[in-house]
């Protein structure tokens, strides 16, 4: 298996972009796309500081001003189009930059006549029912996965870093009844890699029974590290 490139956050390199345009988009821009983009959803594969030069101010959100920003690799899902991967700059407040690290699925407005122009921003909780992955590592419950398939989804890679994967997976916790199935879409570390096959059992942190949106894996639990 080639291992795709989700370590920009962690070590700063510039991916190989096989084609996939950077898109920035313009505050004037963004404020439209919020009102009449297509509403979708965008899980988070990958996310560095963007090179462009640094910026001084703040405003009352918290972002800055002329900032660089961040680049974020996203896969993008939107009813009516096939999912599809690209990248876009956009600024963001360093309280909303803990919610979009990889895994995280945050909501979307995308531009229906060209598709890599989207705005990404961190909904309510009760908009998506999706929680960011270290507040459930830090405060979810606690359940034994087994690994029923695990296929790659990220397109571009260095051969060098973290695959993100599609996980399928089976939940038992002492405290449901049954098991359930969900599936996620998450970076699993190199060290990682062979828990990840047929059978294998991880760990991982869950608030609710649901399809994967509010389940993380805890790879170093199930690595053994803690």
């Amino acid at each position: 298996m080639a291992p795709t490139n989700s370590g920009w956050r962690l070590r700063g390199r510039r991916p190989r972009t096989f084609g996939l345009r950077i898109v920035a988009i313009s505050d004037g821009a963004r404020r439209e796309l919020l009102m009449r983009g297509a509403l979708g959803s965008a899980t988070i594969l990958g996310t560095r500081p963007s090179s462009k030069a640094a910026a001084v101010e703040l405003d009352a959100d918290g972002v800055a001003r002329g900032a660089p920003g961040h680049v974020f690799w996203v896969r993008v899902q939107v009813d009516g189009m096939p999912p599809y991967e690209t990248r876009v700059r956009q600024r963001v407040s360093e309280a909303n930059l803990e919610w979009m690290q990889p895994g995280d699925v945050v909501c979307c407005r995308v531009d229906p006549g060209d598709r890599d122009r989207l705005v990404l921003y961190v909904p309510d909780f009760a908009e998506t029912g999706r929680a960011s992955v270290a507040k459930i590592l830090a405060d979810g419950r606690r359940a034994d996965a087994t690994v029923l398939a695990a296929t790659p989804v990220a397109a571009d890679y260095s051969g060098r870093d973290d695959p993100v994967l599609r996980l399928d997976l089976e939940l038992r916790a002492w405290d449901e009844p049954k098991p359930w199935l969900v599936r996620l879409v998450q970076p699993v570390p190199l060290a990682a890699i062979g828990l990840v096959d047929l059978g294998q059992h991880l760990e991982v942190a869950f608030f609710t029974v649901d399809h994967g949106e509010s389940v993380a894996v805890d790879w170093s639990a199930s690595l053994g590290e803690d």
